[in-house]
């Protein structure tokens, strides 16, 4: 049994004769335990489908890079106001919450996460189209809102249609390819702040920069955004997506897992090529390896775990400083615990 609500120090002095784990709540500095049972029923008060909520959910199982130990319990809201809820009470349990989107740009760690993960996925992917602007909900995959776009025939998203991600994640981190991203399409996007309030943001207010914005930084959670597009030829935004698409498929190690590009873009340079000229490409340590098709990819080549994956990323950071005296800055976020 899991204890939640009881402050404990690391040292063990509060002690069980089941197995423990210890959470930080919310960034206090403090541990506790918590009852996963329940906060489990709890949880299924609050949601109208209990089946969204799934105990010891392995990760692996809800990332793109197919790594990750088990999570206590994950939850998959249905709605805005679901997700109201679900916050309001693991707050006022002061239990932690991860947020996860399609998990297309995270490394989860092998021993996995502790408290709750919240996954903003299908169950929020509602998108609607009117005029030249949509409405996406933060669970819509990125790809089916520019392939929306495409049929409604509005361009300005094609660079969008080979994104793994969901909505969400794309505002969370500013998610672009060849030469578009987010911040160029945003009119506003509405989040759930870490007190409960609702609030929305012009695209002033977002802050977005190379991958990053206002989120990174305060905590809030996305759940819908507005997109402005032009009016556009149908068969030319057809064909542009096609050709990137093509683009992708022949540069990109789209046939294995992976979390995308592995670092940021260092100013000046292109990480995928300071990795290769440092000899790099093809560099493995266990089932994790540089791509060989793209040096800029971390793929997991062979049942790869977290470990290896973080191993072979600090691997190419020293050797890329030491030959170019760049340091490479990852791109995937890595969460959870060892």
């Amino acid at each position: 049994m899991r204890w939640y609500g009881i402050r404990g120090k690391r040292n063990g002095s509060i002690r069980c004769n089941t197995r423990k784990r210890t959470l930080q709540a919310f960034g206090r500095g403090e541990f506790y335990f918590m009852n996963t049972e329940q906060v489990y029923r709890d949880l299924s008060g609050l949601v109208r489908d209990e089946n969204c909520i799934v105990r010891d959910a392995l990760m692996k199982n809800y990332t793109t890079f197919r790594i990750g130990g088990p999570a206590d319990l994950l939850i998959q809201p249905s709605s805005e106001e679901e997700l109201i809820r679900i916050a309001a009470y693991l707050r006022q349990k002061d239990i932690s919450a991860v947020v996860l989107g399609n998990g297309s740009n995270v490394l989860v760690k092998d021993g996995g996460i502790r408290g709750v993960v919240i996954k903003i996925g299908k169950n929020m992917g509602n998108i609607r189209t009117e005029g030249e602007e949509i409405t996406a909900e933060a669970g819509a995959l990125l790809s089916a809102a520019a392939l929306a776009a495409a049929d409604g025939g509005l361009t300005g998203m094609e660079f969008a249609a080979g994104i793994p991600g969901s909505v969400g994640g794309a505002v969370f981190m500013n998610a672009g390819a060849y030469g578009g991203e987010m911040s160029q399409i945003i009119v506003s996007c509405r989040a759930l702040m870490p007190d409960g309030a609702l609030r929305e943001f012009s695209k002033e207010e977002l802050k977005l920069g190379y991958r990053t914005s206002v989120f990174s930084q305060n905590g809030g959670i996305v759940t819908s955004c507005r997109i402005k597009l032009q009016a556009g030829d149908r068969e030319t935004i057809y064909g542009y997506m096609r050709e990137l698409a093509g683009r992708r498929t022949e540069k990109q190690p789209l046939n294995l897992p992976s979390a995308g590009s592995t670092f940021k873009r260092p100013e000046g340079y292109f990480a995928g090529k300071l990795i290769q000229d440092s000899g790099c490409r093809g560099l493995r340590v266990g089932g994790a390896r540089i791509s060989q098709k793209h040096a800029g990819f971390v793929v997991n080549e062979t049942d790869a775990s977290a470990e290896d994956v973080i191993r072979l990323i600090r691997l190419v950071q020293m050797r890329v400083r030491d030959c170019f005296g760049v340091d490479l800055e990852p791109e995937v976020r890595i969460i959870g615990e060892n």
